[in-house]
């Protein structure tokens, strides 16, 4: 029955765009890092990303992560300059105490600027969080 499925809310865990000084194109470029600021660990994490606006779609990335310790983070994917001025969203499915739990994070069309930047907390670095 429908009143019977159990839709947990993902919480303490999130996705941030941070610049960082990338040595192959020697200049700074956006970097996707998932953060697990849970106190339990997440397990078999599988991130798609892709982006869109009304005429344009990219190529849809997949990403896994084995396992993701509490209070840690990983690096997804660097986000091309031309991928900035659009949609840029990432869907989350991991597991974490026999539960499945996914969630949709959005970065929006162009609010990847260093004036949104924010602390990142685990990381410690400044960076953007999606919604």
């Amino acid at each position: 029955m429908k009143k019977d499925i159990e839709i947990p809310i993902v919480k303490d865990v999130y996705l941030a765009l941070i610049q960082e000084w990338n040595d192959d194109f020697l200049e700074k470029k956006w970097n996707a890092y998932i953060l697990n600021d849970r106190d339990t660990p997440i397990d078999m994490v599988l991130v798609v990303s892709k982006g869109y606006d009304e005429h344009r779609k990219t190529s849809t990335m997949r990403h896994s992560i084995a396992v993701m310790v509490p209070k840690s983070y990983a690096k997804i994917e660097l986000i091309q300059d031309d991928v900035l001025e659009l949609n840029n969203e990432f869907f989350v499915t991991f597991f974490a105490e026999g539960k499945l739990y996914e969630r949709k994070f959005l970065f929006g069309k162009d609010t990847i600027t260093e004036g949104n930047l924010v602390d990142i907390p685990i990381i410690h670095k400044p960076g953007i969080f999606a919604t």
